[in-house]
């Protein structure tokens, strides 16, 4: 019977811990996704100051680390970034231009790959950084 009651209690700490562990996982991947949208932006506004626009939803945000087809576009060697991240759900980030949110919209479907959710399955855009789920 203690043995039983041990073994209840062990149950129970690592369902707890598992819980725990979860969570931070998902929001170390949320932040990840922050991060990784405010580089983006960052390099999108430099390519629109070398060349006085946004990358078309032709070119999309690929035209960040490969050269587009367009022989009076001011490339930098090396391009604006070495290689476009994934988002943390290992999917491509989005791209919109014009965007609904602003200028240009960056972003990621969240943990679910679906428009809209809550929490850890909201999107995140560059339009959203700074709320938390």
């Amino acid at each position: 019977m203690e043995i039983l009651v041990v073994l209840a209690i062990i149950g129970i700490l690592v369902s707890i811990a598992t819980g725990v562990y979860v969570s931070r996982v998902d929001d170390a991947r949320m932040t990840r996704a922050r991060a990784d949208i405010q580089a983006i932006e960052a390099a999108l506004d430099i390519f629109r100051l070398d060349n006085f626009r946004y990358p078309s939803n032709a070119e999309g945000l690929q035209a960040l680390a490969e050269r587009p087809n367009d022989p009076d576009l001011r490339w930098p060697q090396g391009g604006y970034m070495r290689r476009l991240p994934m988002d943390p759900w290992n999917r491509p980030y989005l791209y919109s231009n014009p965007g609904r949110n602003g200028e240009v919209d960056i972003y990621t479907l969240g943990r679910d790959g679906q428009a809209g959710g809550e929490e850890q399955d909201q999107d995140i855009g560059n339009w959203n950084l700074d709320q938390q789920p």
